[in-house]
């Protein structure tokens, strides 16, 4: 199942195969997965192909600095004609949900979605209201626009099982992907045209039906992961929180993080157990959103990323 959506979507997402396992192994376990980079590496495209490849309901919200709480979980309506409070249910109620350039909403609004993450419940008024199954939010966010932007708090960073960052496309994908947009044609509507976009390539059929998602997520959970894993991992872990150079180290959310994705990614790979390799292969992803470095090595020219392959180094 996840080789079969890994083709389909790179028919419309050129390259990104390490993006697009990713966001496939946040699917199998129910993490949330973060999208960052710069505008135009397709990164809306990319969730918006992996939505339509899989038979699951889809919302999509723009956030934007305007936007109220409400928005995204909903809120209670008065219904005039029997003079009672309804609870009216907002677009975070689907299977899917991308939140597009999160980071443009108030802190107010980002926390809407902390509930929703972490015990995939909404409450509304004095009820709470379950989320569909499964449920999942891919959010995007451009790293270097700062103005009229809203840093993620670390509250809300954590509730992300991976932050995963997008590269430039290499000379001969970024070949490929101006070749097929210029190959894609007019959109035609009565007697007026568009140009497509690439969003209009992708496939609306899906590939995948949602038992066939349910039985790959039950085979992610009986891949094994031994205690000398998991004993790596809390050793990984402890070791971003007595770092010198590091202020706010990992919780104890990133060792199951890594244990999750860790299994997922060794299922994707044929396997039926867990690796060290996978451990260090998914180690950026899961844990330097998690960590936020001293003001003093910052100004030292320090980066996150290399403190954490310092101490990658020493589990070896």
């Amino acid at each position: 199942m996840p080789a079969a959506i890994q083709s389909q979507v790179a028919e419309t997402v050129v390259g990104q195969e390490r993006v697009i396992e990713r966001v496939l192994i946040g699917l199998l376990t129910g993490g949330h997965v973060l999208l960052e980079g710069v505008p135009g590496l397709a990164k809306t495209l990319l969730a918006n192909a992996i939505a339509r490849a899989v038979d699951l309901q889809f919302g999509r919200v723009q956030f934007t600095i305007d936007m109220l709480p409400s928005d995204v979980t909903g809120g209670e309506v008065f219904n005039a004609r029997t003079g009672l409070f309804e609870a009216h249910l907002g677009p975070v109620f689907t299977n899917l949900l991308l939140a597009d350039e999160i980071n443009r909403a108030s802190p107010k609004v980002q926390s809407a979605l902390l509930e929703a993450m972490q015990e995939h419940k909404v409450s509304i008024g004095t009820e709470s209201h379950p989320l569909p199954v499964p449920f999942m939010v891919i959010a995007t966010q451009n790293p270097t626009e700062q103005s009229g932007t809203f840093g993620l708090p670390e509250a809300q960073l954590d509730r992300f099982m991976m932050r995963v960052v997008l590269p430039y496309p290499e000379p001969t994908e970024e070949f490929d992907i101006a070749k097929r947009s210029l190959a894609l044609g007019l959109r035609t509507s009565g007697e007026g045209a568009v140009p497509m976009s690439a969003f209009d390539a992708i496939k609306t059929e899906a590939l995948t039906s949602r038992a066939t998602l349910t039985e790959a997520m039950r085979m992610v959970q009986e891949v094994y992961v031994g205690d000398v894993f998991l004993r790596d991992c809390v050793e990984l872990v402890g070791l971003t929180r007595r770092h010198p150079d590091i202020e706010l180290g990992c919780s104890p959310r990133a060792v199951i993080a890594l244990g999750q994705t860790a299994r997922a990614r060794a299922m994707i790979h044929g396997r039926t157990f867990v690796t060290p390799q996978d451990m260090f292969e998914l180690a950026e992803d899961v844990l330097l959103h998690r960590m936020r470095l001293r003001h003093e090595a910052i100004a030292d020219g320090r980066a996150t990323a290399e403190v954490l392959q310092e101490i990658m180094r020493e589990i070896v």
